[in-house]
């Protein structure tokens, strides 16, 4: 007799619509709740040279110029990422709302893709069973408590790594595209949509590689059953998807000469081995973070593990857990999945060697995916519907910590000061908090960060460049020359320390000296654009001005918002007779600074100069708003009434003048030449 075919399981009854999209609401309410304060984070660490020193996205034509960043950024080799700065640059400029606007997009679309995908995956056949009467509350638990853990602000809030969200976003999709392409009478759309989604995050960052195989593991897993099966159903599909993205992984990593020019790879510099031993205590950490976020550090610094002791425990961990990841894709094919994915996603930045950073919590971003869902399955069968309540809490305790987590990013100056306060062995970040206070005018509070740099470093060639160029800031020149010097023994191919050295020659009269610096600084790094503006300066001085001119031109070549150098290109300019074009560069130096009083001050002269008294007046007038108390601008606007005919409102500008600045010769001059034939001096 034979045995009659077993009941195929009865497919489960469609989840209406609205309820999706209740909960796909949900989500993004809560990561704009989470994020609301997010904002205004300022720009940080590599934001500065991908974003504001990025001549390849300061304008969307050529778009082949776009997709060619630049090299030595994060976002080498990574064209969607650097296009997506462009498009940023074009709608802000360099104002950081639009950057934020556009990461918390990306970040709550990824949610909302992850939700998706967990929703049906529960779904399918191997977890029907268990999982698929509840697909959407769990999906819906799994997306919250993952968007709005605290360890994923660093890839939503710092602006560069998108790159980070980015791939994690076109990641997921091309696992959802599957899902989507098995439940499709039409699959072929939707495996083409899987293709081009794992080719967009090829785009963006390269730990996509692995993004093939964990899809293959996954239709094994989660669909077919057997690897037999899965080749069989769809062995060309996985096919194309994998020399697809492989081949444009690899043009893109040779472009960036298959080691992101010098930056990771098994020929930067560093030893492998020494690199592996510190990710035992990498991947410790990560997990750690995973299930207790806190603390939350946003740099880690460059460290070697030297002793095996220090090793051992962390690698007990991670080698137990992989090995029982192996089993388990043997044995229990759904959790050597989630092992395999938070593995297989680390794999490339732990195998492969950086030179700089050993820990990043960025790099948790997409495999945090696989503790969370591991987690709510583990909550569903413990506490069954209550679980769903408990895993709702604990989203909304997440997105407490993940609101706070982001007011660490509120300034440059915020976020080092908490760095160092959780790590305050890393000389790393002593130097780069002395950078913000620098650049905040903060100059005793970065010299003594960068003391402290080289307290806890010694030899640290940046920090003594740093601290040379704060010490020129301060005045203390000869003190910055030995700083810089020390710099340039430890690192003689050093361009910003020679531009910087160059800078300090120059105010203590060794002109000569500091053009040879300048030419080398720009020899070295032929797109730094500030030793070209140096350059300028110095051959300005010595009255060079011609060949001035040419180096401000270079400057604004390489950065045509560059304020500075449209003032002192105009005003090599004016001085040479070219006065339209004095104007128009003035005119440009506003349009970066609109409130620079010497700016309108100048343009005023020069458009007096061209006999448009009208506009000079206007710019005069502006200069007056700004500061009133400029008696410089009340001798010029006098001028100006003068020129027009309106002698009394020329008077009472001198008279002005005068009274603010009591002796002032230019304005006595003017007040005495009222009635003579010639215009008052300017």
């Amino acid at each position: 007799m034979k045995k009659p075919p077993a009941k195929p399981e009865p497919l489960l009854p469609a989840t209406p619509r609205w309820r999706i999209a209740l909960a796909a609401a949900l989500i993004a309410g809560a990561i704009l709740v989470a994020y609301h304060n997010s904002f205004q984070g300022a720009l940080v660490f590599d934001d500065e040279p991908a974003i504001l020193q990025n001549p390849t996205i300061r304008t969307l034509w050529p778009v082949w110029h776009v997709f060619w960043p630049p090299p030595d950024e994060t976002v080498t080799g990574r064209p969607l990422a650097n296009f997506s700065l462009a498009v940023n640059r074009a709608i802000s400029g360099t104002d950081v709302w639009s950057y934020h606007a556009l990461n918390l997009l990306i970040h709550i679309l990824a949610a909302l893709t992850l939700f998706g995908l967990v929703r049906r995956t529960f779904r399918q056949p191997v977890l029907r069973g268990r999982f698929g009467p509840r697909a959407l509350p769990l999906a819906l638990v799994a997306a919250l408590v993952w968007a709005l853990h605290p360890l994923q602000v660093e890839a939503v809030t710092y602006v560069i790594q998108r790159v980070e969200s980015m791939m994690a976003l076109f990641f997921l999709l091309t696992f959802y595209c599957l899902v989507r392409a098995v439940e499709s009478p039409r699959p072929r759309r939707w495996q083409a949509a899987a293709v081009a989604a794992c080719l967009l995050g090829a785009a963006t960052k390269e730990v996509t590689a692995v993004a093939p195989v964990l899809l293959l593991f996954f239709d094994r897993t989660f669909v077919t059953g057997t690897f037999r099966e899965t080749w069989r159903r769809r062995g060309g599909f996985h096919l194309l998807l994998a020399s697809a993205t492989w081949l444009l992984l690899a043009g893109l990593v040779a472009s960036a000469g298959w080691n992101r020019n010098g930056t990771s790879g098994f020929d930067v510099g560093v030893s492998p081995v020494a690199y592996w031993l510190t990710q035992f205590q990498a991947v410790c950490r990560y997990l750690w973070l995973s299930v207790w976020p806190h603390p939350l550090i946003f740099e880690y610094g460059t460290f070697w593990e030297k002793s095996a002791v220090v090793v051992v425990p962390y690698a007990l961990v991670v080698v137990g857990l992989a090995a029982a990841t192996l089993w388990a894709l043997a044995r229990r094919p759904v959790l050597g999945f989630l092992g395999g994915w938070f593995y297989a996603i680390l794999a490339p930045t732990s195998v492969i060697p950086g030179r700089i950073q050993m820990i990043v919590e960025h790099r948790m971003y997409l495999p945090l995916a696989a503790m969370v869902i591991l987690f709510v399955a583990g909550l569903e069968r413990w506490a069954g519907r209550r679980g769903v309540l408990a895993g709702l809490v604990l989203a909304g305790a997440l997105g407490v910590l993940t609101e706070r987590r982001n007011a660490d990013y509120r300034t440059a100056v915020a976020l080092w000061e908490d760095t160092v306060t959780k790590r305050p062995d890393n000389a790393r970040a002593f130097n780069c908090l002395g950078a913000v206070q620098s650049k905040d005018g903060l100059y005793p509070e970065a010299i003594r960060s960068y003391e402290t740099a080289l307290r806890l470093r010694p030899g640290y060639p940046e920090a003594h460049n740093n601290l040379g160029d704060t010490l020129n800031k301060t005045g203390q020149y000869r003190a910055a020359m030995r700083e810089l010097e020390i710099a340039l023994k430890m690192e003689p191919d050093y361009a910003i320390a020679h531009s910087n050295l160059g800078n300090s020659l120059l105010q203590l009269g060794r002109t000569a000296e500091a053009l040879a610096h300048y030419e080398t600084a720009v020899r070295l790094k032929p797109d730094f654009v500030e030793a070209w503006y140096d350059l300028g300066n110095a051959l300005l001085a010595v009255g060079r001005t011609d060949e001035a001119i040419q180096r401000y031109e270079q400057a604004l070549r390489l950065n045509p918002d560059f304020a500075d150098a449209h003032y002192n290109l105009a005003n090599a300019l004016y001085t040479t007779g070219r006065t339209n074009e004095a104007i128009t560069h003035y005119q440009d130096a506003l349009r970066v600074r609109p409130h620079w009083v010497e700016a309108h001050s100048n343009l005023g002269n020069a458009l007096l100069a061209a006999g448009r008294t009208d506009e000079a007046i206007a710019e005069f007038q502006t200069t007056l708003q700004l500061q009133p108390g400029y008696a410089e601008g009340h001798n010029n606007l006098g001028a100006a009434y003068y020129h027009a005919g309106r002698i009394p409102d020329a008077i009472r500008e001198f008279e002005t003048a005068l009274r603010l600045k009591p002796g002032y010769p230019d304005a006595e001059a003017n007040l005495a030449r009222m009635r003579a034939p010639e215009p008052p001096a300017r």
